[in-house]
């Protein structure tokens, strides 16, 4: 998702279930969201709903990959007490406090 944007990469990165996106973009957060916090719950399904937003298989497995490496990349980071860049812990701040009201 290349906007150029910052308004709307801030507003994806605060939550994206709140920006304007394409049903495209959308699927993609969804299932990034899915695959994140719930690895072993995926299935053909959520493929499939990509696959349906016109996604093909090779940006699908593009997808897996970015997305499963920063996941990966987090929970090092976590495991070694490295201490976050600080535009994302402010954007995690303000997911807290979100996610509180």
């Amino acid at each position: 998702m290349v906007s150029g944007d910052e308004n709307f990469a801030g507003q994806v990165m605060r939550d994206y279930r709140e920006a304007e996106l394409t049903p495209r973009q959308r699927a993609l957060c969804e299932f990034a969201e899915k695959l994140t916090r719930n690895p072993a719950r995926m299935s053909a399904d959520e493929v499939n709903r990509l696959r349906a937003t016109g996604l093909e298989d090779r940006e699908i497995l593009d997808a897996v990959q970015i997305i499963s490496y920063f996941n990966y990349i987090n929970r090092v980071a976590g495991a070694l007490g490295i201490d976050p860049e600080p535009e994302m812990e402010s954007a995690w701040k303000e997911w807290q406090v979100r996610k509180e009201r």
